[in-house]
């Protein structure tokens, strides 16, 4: 890889995160700002999408920090920031139905949440030790330990590809819940979506930034193994 590219490659990788987490933070607080016309507390929103799919096992609990909204699989939980639980902003309620979208696919076993589920523990184990057999492989200059690299980091690729699926789906099972219950309506609908797309491309840049590593370091390996 000449140098220009390698210049192109770290813009990338560096603003590209950046910029999505700027544009999600950006839109949230712009229309956590919006009160939608329902009224209803994000902490409502989720209750009412949660009884009317029958989901009544699932709890709605308040979570301290910033956007640190999350369903829960293994408790049946759906914690939302105290903004998004106490608070009646459209971006709140567009939140709030995301994480009941998952709920929704937890009790349906959705297909991706259910392999993303089982990808976890090697998820967890790979990002912290590929990086290592990498580094080794580099500095020692060894095709077979960074090979073992490239190995466990692409179970990582494997499970961020496999989210985006999962987070999209959420999104869209969360618009469909609040219009087809009427918690939103008009143009309110144009501005939920917003936030959640706004959302959907951290994922989308997480997953593109750790694709291209891997090619990266794939190039690397094939350097090596054509010097041997």
């Amino acid at each position: 890889m000449s140098l220009g590219l390698y210049i192109v490659y770290f813009i990338v990788i560096m603003l590209l995160p950046l910029y999505a987490q700027m544009k999600v933070k950006s839109t949230y607080r712009k229309f956590s700002e919006v009160h939608s016309t329902s009224g209803m507390t994000g902490a409502e929103v989720a209750r009412k999408i949660l009884d009317e799919n029958g989901l009544y096992d699932v709890r709605v609990v308040p979570n301290q920090g910033f956007l640190s909204d999350h369903y829960n699989p293994a408790t049946k939980t759906v914690a939302l920031s105290e903004d998004n639980f106490y608070g009646t902003s459209v971006a709140g309620t567009a939140v709030a139905a995301h994480e009941v979208g998952h709920a929704i696919q937890h009790a349906e076993a959705y297909s991706f949440l259910t392999l993303r589920s089982k990808l976890v523990p090697v998820a967890n184990i790979s990002s912290s030790a590929s990086w290592i057999f990498v580094m080794i492989g580099i500095l020692a200059s060894s095709s077979n330990m960074l090979l073992l690299g490239i190995v466990l980091l692409a179970a990582g690729v494997v499970f961020q590809i496999v989210t985006l699926p999962v987070e999209f789906d959420a999104s869209n099972r969360a618009m469909n819940q609040i219009v087809s219950l009427n918690i939103i309506r008009n143009e309110e609908e144009r501005s939920a979506r917003k936030v959640l797309n706004a959302a959907a491309m951290t994922y989308v840049a997480a997953t593109l930034v750790a694709v291209l590593e891997l090619a990266r370091l794939l190039l690397i390996f094939t350097g090596m193994r054509s010097d041997d």
